[in-house]
């Protein structure tokens, strides 16, 4: 017998650990079964582990295995894709994977949406004109728009040219009963060498890539830590996550005079219990849409400190859950720091209103329904 059900095919560029995957498979997992099927298709290639955090047994995964070059090559490949499974919805994430929305428009996929989730690691201002030409060049292909956070809503209509009717921003949501606080004090992180209850642990989770810049991180961390003080000497820092930057990043370990206090703690697969040992979470990117990490700390009861860019100001209230700081600005991250490394008190007031925004204005159920919304006003 035929399903009934509407299929959604959420296609990307990758799908494995990542932040933009995340909300996929949060979205798969939380969206009413009865509502929609899904499945994802990868332009390269699907991870089996991480196909295995989709909890639903009716979605199925396609690797395209796409080598480099130009997408156009695989378009007789997604056109009979497209008219083979015949989904409702294409949801196309990024602009890797914008250009699929021309095969699928051919195809007769009656609705193609394409979300906004962040900068290319090559473009984090968004300034790029070629990436901006590639944009408008696809604007009739596509249906409506996703964007994640304002700033990249004023993007696609300002800079791109779309229509602000064609836009809907929904934020990321953050599963706050998975990321919740620590029931007092922080729980000892499996395999961190500080245990200390007297130290204060500052630490970041994700992909060790330039975007991210864990450089800067570890270079204001050695300047807390050459302030000296009770800030500076019970201070550690806490890097979990791996990628092409981790031989720069072990170097600048080496090389900031305080490696003893630093530990590297590589690709986690229990990031809510790294969060719970964490005292101050610090997000030290380049270029962000809205950080699923920032979330996910908040959500746990920790106060953030992060570069103003991107969405993160959407997300952090400076002064209230959190400080904000430039990007590439070590000595500025390094004030930040010490301000939470000699006050408890703050620590502890910051992270509660955190607690308090996420479940006001970024529960993953709100994203979820927003989402569902959305698909079914085009249906």
């Amino acid at each position: 017998m035929r399903d009934a059900r509407p299929l959604v095919m959420h296609l990307v560029y990758s799908f494995d650990v990542g932040g933009l995957e995340n909300g996929v498979v949060n979205l798969i997992n939380r969206m009413p079964a009865e509502r929609f099927r899904h499945m994802v298709v990868a332009l390269t290639r699907c991870a089996p582990a991480f196909c295995a955090r989709v909890t639903r047994t009716d979605v199925e995964f396609i690797s395209l295995e796409k080598p480099p070059g130009q997408g156009y090559k695989l378009y007789p490949k997604l056109f009979r894709l497209f008219r083979h499974h015949r989904p409702a919805i294409l949801h196309s994430r990024n602009l890797a994977a914008l250009e699929a929305v021309v095969p699928a428009f051919a195809a007769g996929v009656p609705v193609r949406i394409h979300g906004e989730h962040g900068w290319e690691e090559s473009d984090p201002r968004g300034l790029n004109p070629k990436f901006r030409f590639l944009r408008r060049l696809y604007r009739p292909f596509v249906s409506h728009y996703v964007a994640l956070s304002a700033d990249l809503e004023r993007y696609l209509v300002d800079r791109v040219g779309i229509a602000a009717a064609r836009v809907a921003r929904i934020c990321n949501g953050v599963d706050t009963a998975r990321f919740h606080p620590a029931a007092h004090a922080r729980t000892p992180i499996p395999g961190c060498p500080f245990g200390d209850p007297a130290q204060v642990l500052f630490g970041t989770v994700g992909r060790l890539q330039s975007v991210k810049d864990q450089l800067t991180l570890v270079r204001a961390f050695a300047r807390l830590v050459a302030r000296g003080g009770p800030g500076g000497d019970q201070a550690r820092l806490v890097i979990a996550g791996d990628g092409p930057l981790r031989p720069q990043v072990e170097a600048e370990v080496r090389a900031s005079g305080c490696a003893d206090r630093i530990w590297l703690a590589g690709e986690r697969k229990d990031v809510p219990d790294v969060m719970r040992g964490l005292d101050v979470f610090v997000l030290p990117s380049l270029s962000e849409g809205i950080s699923n990490t920032i979330l996910e700390a908040m959500a746990s009861g920790l106060p953030v400190v992060a570069t103003d860019v991107g969405g993160n100001g959407e997300l952090v209230v400076a002064g209230e859950t959190g400080a904000l700081v430039p990007a590439s600005d070590p000595a500025a991250m390094a004030d930040a720091l010490m301000c939470y490394a000699d006050d408890a008190a703050l620590r502890q007031s910051h992270g509660a209103a955190g607690r308090k925004r996420v479940e006001a204005d970024f529960s993953l159920d709100g994203m979820v329904e927003r989402y569902t919304r959305l698909y079914r006003s085009f249906l």
